[in-house]
């Protein structure tokens, strides 16, 4: 499922692949539903968590817990240690360096630090340029923005696939935009953008280009200089890691021209009465005791993906993907597939509406056959009401999905028809 361009293995890494082995390391995954067999097919919201994890964040807090960076006690050093050694093993993930990673609570804590950061520079006129297939932690900061500062937001359209329009980027792009900000990778539609068209586009007018990457950065490394943006947002629970930790990525430069967002403890280098004077990145911008153990795991998480081989998992998710649209297909008229058609440019998220059935009540159904799936407008309302429904059904699958988990998709959809149409 990744691009070819965009994907990078560490030098020496193990890596090997098969569905039983990773799914023996997912505690979770043997545990029943309903009385039956749990297949859990909700990952473009939460990923589940490998037993390597567990074992990081629980040998962190049992062994090495203390407040880090101030403390020259020992467990103060471990824990500084442990926490920076995370943010080494990110950097190493995105090919970025370790003081251009920047810690947050996730993925819409940092598309937030960026929309006020970077905004606090605008002015009534500027212009950013988003999508209606954006999630709305990449719309309502902005908007908020907007509301704050006075700038313009424009919207770039989606096409009949499901992807953002980048046809429409010479019309919307002009010499007041100041910031392109995207989804590298549809919650909805699963459809990958063109990234190297939006940073053409934004380079003409002297542009930035930030991406939301919460629904990319699970499917192995990648490198954010060869993406050649200038901000990068993602989230370790979307990525087998815990939650309440996320990263911002910003090139150095970029970051060194930001101002704080919250202001406090870590990020200070000298506080007087009259005023304060910064940190540089990244510090400057993780005010307060910081999500150690949350950042530990995620480290754990890094490596873990790494020592897996990411072509065999995308070969193995292209195959589950297309039988999941083919399942649909064979439904004819009673299911509308939303998003491609096909597994180009695309990552294993497959969104579809049943006509005469809400899809709450189909999530409901499937429950019953042991089925985790979403059911709502996945935070992209703009998007629905493009569509003309209320929300969709969607099925995300991660390496650890396997045939049994669509054989009881397919035949609950089955029964769901029945019962609900």
């Amino acid at each position: 499922m990744t691009s070819a361009e965009n994907s990078r293995s560490p030098a020496g890494a193990a890596r090997t692949f098969d569905v039983e082995t990773i799914r023996a390391q997912f505690p979770i995954l043997a545990r029943e539903v309903n009385g039956t067999a749990f297949h859990y097919l909700d990952n473009a919201a939460t990923t589940q968590v490998p037993q390597t994890v567990l074992d990081a964040i629980i040998d962190h807090e049992t062994r090495s817990r203390a407040n880090v960076l101030r403390g020259v006690h020992a467990l103060a050093e471990a824990a500084t240690k442990a926490y920076e050694s995370a943010r080494g093993d990110v950097a190493r993930y995105i090919g970025a360096a370790p003081e251009e990673v920047v810690f947050t609570s996730g993925t819409t804590g940092s598309l937030n630090l960026l929309a006020h950061s970077f905004g606090e520079r605008l002015g009534e006129g500027d212009e950013i340029v988003l999508s209606l297939l954006e999630h709305h932690s990449n719309i309502v900061p902005w908007q908020i923005l907007r509301d704050r500062r006075g700038v313009t937001l424009k919207f770039l359209p989606v096409t009949a696939e499901g992807r953002i329009d980048t046809g429409a980027l010479e019309s919307l792009v002009t010499p007041r935009t100041r910031l392109i900000s995207l989804g590298h990778v549809s919650n909805v539609t699963g459809a990958e953008l063109d990234v190297g068209a939006v940073v053409e586009a934004a380079r003409s007018v002297g542009a930035l280009v930030a991406l939301d990457g919460a629904q990319r950065a699970a499917h192995g490394a990648f490198d954010v200089q060869a993406l050649g943006v200038d901000f990068y947002a993602f989230s370790s629970h979307k990525m087998f890691g815990p939650n309440g930790v996320g990263v911002l990525w910003g090139r150095a430069e970029a970051l060194a021209d930001l101002p704080p967002f919250h202001g406090g403890g870590e990020m200070i280098a000298r506080v007087t009465p009259e005023r304060s004077t910064y940190a540089e990145p990244p510090m400057r911008f993780e005010a307060g005791t910081p999500p150690i153990a949350q950042a530990v795991g995620l480290g754990a998480a890094v490596r873990w993906i790494e020592a897996t081989d990411s072509d065999a998992i995308g070969t193995h998710l292209r195959g589950l993907t297309l039988r999941v649209i083919d399942g649909l297909a064979a439904l004819g008229d009673r299911a509308r597939l939303i998003g491609p058609g096909g597994s180009q440019s695309r990552y294993p998220v497959v969104s579809f509406v049943i006509d005469g059935a809400h899809p709450h009540d189909l999530c409901q159904v499937l429950d019953g056959h042991g089925v985790a799936l979403r059911g709502g407008h996945h935070c992209a309302q703009p998007y629905m009401d493009h569509l003309g429904v209320t929300g969709t059904t969607r099925g995300s699958l991660a390496l650890y999905n396997d045939e049994s988990d669509l054989d009881a998709l397919l035949n609950g959809l089955e029964d769901a028809i029945r019962r609900l149409t």
